[in-house]
């Protein structure tokens, strides 16, 4: 899965860090999701939007 999370964190100048608190993980589970290697619960999926005022299908980009 690829994600579009560093792009829409740059919009709203977010850092991992910030992203991460506001969403209550780690940084290093949004470094892991911006690689693509970590899948993320539906949950977190939609915390994150919620965060980046997206959807979950905007910022996460599934493989066919």
């Amino acid at each position: 899965m690829k994600t579009r999370i560093k792009e829409f964190r740059a919009r709203y100048d977010l850092t991992q860090d910030d992203l991460a608190r506001k969403v209550g993980v780690r940084r290093e589970t949004i470094l892991f999701l911006e690689k693509g290697k970590y899948n993320p619960s539906l949950q977190l999926a939609h915390n994150i939007a919620n965060v980046l005022k997206s959807t979950i299908e905007e910022i996460f980009l599934f493989d066919d």
